[in-house]
């Protein structure tokens, strides 16, 4: 076994506190040959702050022992040793805390620990060792600055205390202020020790909740390539300083570092180059709390009473001490001016409080009669009393521990500012409370902070730029989230949001605008123009009218010319009740009035083109023929052929009658106002029914077309169904594939050419003849054995 190590700070008592503190932080290994007992390790470059750590531990307990109320007639003694910042260090102070100088070869153990508590260590590594190696020994430890949430777990620390909270509170604590300051993309870097592993992790798993992308959580070439502008730094001391340093000789600037506690306040890392890598970082640091009167103790009574070279007499000889190994200390004998900046000197004194208000409690001590001290104090025992502690420091903090041995998480916001003298300073800028509600934990003071590169205005730091109304974002393949493409929104949808994550569809009677930020209303369409050939039938009639006794007017019945005439003036008429906003009365009366005019009108046609092939027979010898198609049948005929469309229109109308649609499929961007033919059968019996007397009417002028003869209009007569028929063949596809208004045009061309071929084809030539060739129109001319001239 080699020598024990000795404590760097030490005092007896009744009671006894240890503590872990790297004092120093370079340590000097001895040489390991192997060929003699190796020698103690030596340390130097003392760190200012644990030194001072030390220092608040023996201020709080002289505190105590000069204490009537807490622990009267108990003193606590102390011992302190310097872990030098080091694993080994680290292993080898905790053996030496739980053995005792008094231990040695060859002497059995009593199983008594000479201490009840400890207090350390500053790092979560160092502590996770420490409280490893005390755990089968249930004695507790009680750290004031190891903060990794691994530690929270009971199962493996049952015995670890902690007067900070758990970075699992600081990690969610950045996420909110990522969150707050609207920054989605932004880099990560971390310690590759339980203290940054565990924290990162823990805010990694909140930023991904939250929303938040990390580009890279690696180091400084990935630094110097990305395109983050913040970069949150869960990094112990040492660590950082290292960054700094690579980003300084690298010259990378001007991001945003958003820290932690280990290093947001820490003035060793104030260089004159850091700062234009750190100037105006953001992060949290844990609350500054003042302990009136250590600023006067670390400068006279500290020197005089605790520290073993200025002492004249005492129990420090015994350890054979060499005031060589102070000699760094000394060198701070006349120094305070860094006590006011001291944030965690607070949670040391804490932690020796909790173990003195937990003693109490197990003395059964009395303000008057003092403490039992014969009771022997089991290390559990003080574990479980530690567990129950409730109490409230001279400064009015609350001190208690949560189920997992942590403190409340509370946090100062501060911002490395530049002073007008070129000093940097540690602006407070806002807080974080885990104590208050929910919607009060956090607040920052945006108007105070001065941003990386000395800019007041906040930095943007995205992967890509939001995307605008009338877009929607696209993930793009093997990104984060946060990293997208704005794809426009598809016709008939929109996004009325910035970043909207997908486009919403507009409403049937809606379309979106030309932007696809807005749905408006269609463009409600329907045939609102027509031109008819009224005035051009109502000539040919006065005309007719006043030439009724004229040959050519008489021959072929004039009455079927008259009232082919009418038929032909309502044909063109109905063309206008396809004009217009279609209505339920509309769509009934257009396609009605089509049918029966259409059936009127080649009704007559075809009566005109029986009486042509019955005056022929007639001039057979012996025929008797034309009675049986006298006037009254002609009549007859007409009047029966239009019943039976009639009929057909009739019930039409009583069992699926037309009425108005919007139609919103063909077109999206418009409604088209049309009328629905509610019965397609009984539009098409319709249609059919009038192409049956068409095609009739055809065959028969077409029988009758080498008639010699100058009553003869069969030839006008198939030529004028040659062209009806075609319109109408032409139709249907023309109709089946035309949308809208535009099925009504191809309905209301149909009407109008085939009315005018019927008008055109057979009244032109006997208008030709009364207007221009007056001479042709007589009795003899007629009876003449002369060819007809076709249309």
């Amino acid at each position: 076994m080699g020598d024990p190590q000795y404590p760097l700070l030490s005092k007896d008592g009744d009671i006894i506190i240890g503590a872990l503190f790297p004092v120093h932080s370079i340590e000097i290994l001895p040489s390991f040959e192997f060929t003699q007992k190796p020698q103690l390790l030596t340390c130097s470059s003392v760190y200012l702050r644990d030194f001072r750590l030390a220092q608040i531990m023996i201020f709080a307990i002289e505190e105590i022992n000069r204490s009537e109320s807490l622990l009267p007639n108990v003193s606590i003694g102390y011992r302190i040793y310097d872990t030098c910042g080091s694993r080994l260090s680290t292993m080898s102070a905790t053996m030496g805390l739980m053995n005792g100088q008094e231990f040695v070869p060859g002497h059995r153990c009593n199983g008594q620990s000479p201490l009840h508590a400890i207090i350390g260590e500053s790092e979560s590594s160092a502590t996770v060792i420490l409280s490893r190696t005390t755990g089968p020994f249930k004695i507790p430890v009680i750290s004031h600055s190891a903060t990794c949430e691994c530690l929270s777990n009971r199962k493996y620390y049952p015995s670890l205390f902690r007067t900070m909270a758990s970075d699992y509170h600081q990690s969610r604590a950045l996420a909110y202020i990522v969150k707050n300051l609207g920054w989605y993309w932004l880099g990560a870097v971390n310690s590759d020790n339980e203290y940054g592993n565990y924290g990162m992790a823990i805010f990694l798993k909140i930023a991904q909740k939250e929303g938040i992308c990390v580009e890279y959580s690696k180091v400084v070439d990935t630094i110097k390539k990305s395109t983050a502008k913040v970069i949150v730094a869960f990094v112990s001391l040492p660590e950082m300083g290292l960054l700094v340093d690579q980003l300084s000789i690298q010259n990378i600037t001007g991001l945003q570092m958003i820290g932690v506690k280990s290093w947001i306040t820490v003035k060793s890392l104030i260089t004159p180059n850091s700062f234009h890598v750190l100037g105006g970082s953001l992060g949290f640091a844990v609350r500054k709390i003042d302990i009136a009167g250590f600023a006067g103790y670390v400068i006279k009574e500290f020197w005089k009473t605790a520290f073993p070279c200025t002492q004249t007499k005492g129990n420090y000889s015994q350890y054979a001490l060499s005031c060589s190994r102070y000699e760094e200390l000394l060198l701070l004998k006349n120094y305070n001016e860094d006590v006011p900046e001291q944030r965690y000197a607070s949670y040391v004194y804490k932690a020796v409080y909790a173990v003195a208000h937990s003693l109490h409690s197990l003395l059964k001590c009395k303000e008057q009669e003092g403490c039992e001290k014969g009771l022997t104090i089991q290390p559990q025992q003080l574990v479980e009393a530690l567990k129950i502690v409730n109490f409230t420091i001279k400064t009015g903090d609350h001190v208690w521990f949560d189920s997992t041995g942590g403190a409340v998480a509370q946090y100062e916001v501060v911002n490395w500012q530049q002073d007008s003298d070129g000093s940097i300073k540690f602006i407070s800028v806002g807080y974080y409370d885990a104590s208050l509600p929910p919607d009060q934990r956090f607040v920052l003071n945006t108007e105070n902070i001065i941003w990386a590169g000395g800019q007041v205005e906040k930095p943007r730091s995205v992967c890509s730029e939001s995307c605008p109304p009338g877009t929607r974002k696209a993930a793009q393949n093997g990104r984060p989230v946060c990293c997208y493409d704005c794809i426009p929104c598809a016709e008939g949808e929109i996004s009325n949001e910035t970043d909207s994550n997908n486009c919403m569809r507009c409403p049937m009677e809606y379309w979106s605008n030309a932007e696809k930020n807005e749905c408006v209303s269609k463009t409600v369409e329907f045939l609102s123009f027509t031109e008819v050939l009224v005035g051009l039938t109502a000539i040919v009639a006065i005309l007719f009218y006043s030439k009724k006794d004229t040959p050519i007017v008489k021959a072929n019945n004039s009455e079927l010319s008259f009232l082919l005439l009418f038929s032909l003036t309502l044909c063109f008429l109905c063309s206008l009740t396809f004009i217009g906003r279609p209505t339920e009365w509309s769509c009934m009366l257009r396609h009605t009035a089509f049918g029966i005019t259409f059936v009127l009108c080649i009704s007559c046609v075809l009566g005109k083109t029986i009486v042509v092939l019955m005056a022929f027979k007639a001039t057979v010898p012996g025929s008797n023929v034309m009675k049986w198609f006298g006037p009254s049948q002609q009549r007859l005929s007409v009047l029966a052929f239009t019943l039976i469309q009639v009929l057909i229109c009739v019930l039409w109308l009583i069992i699926s009658p037309p009425f108005p649609h919007k139609n919103m499929k063909y077109l999206k961007e418009n409604i088209i106002l049309e009328c629905s033919l509610g019965s397609t059968i009984g539009f098409w019996a319709v249609l059919g029914y009038i192409g049956l007397l068409a095609v009739l009417c055809f065959i028969l002028a077409f029988l009758a077309r080498t008639l010699p003869d100058n009553f003869n209009e069969a030839k006008f007569i198939t030529f004028s169904m040659l062209i009806f028929c075609t319109v109408w063949i032409t139709f249907i596809p023309a109709y089946i594939s035309s949308p809208g208004k535009f099925t009504v045009a191809v309905e209301i061309f149909a009407i109008l050419a085939s009315s005018f071929s019927l008008l055109f084809c057979i009244f032109a030539p006997k208008c030709y003849v009364i207007l221009f060739n007056p001479e042709q129109n007589t009795k003899q001319n007629m009876m003449g054995k002369t060819t007809s001239k076709s249309c």
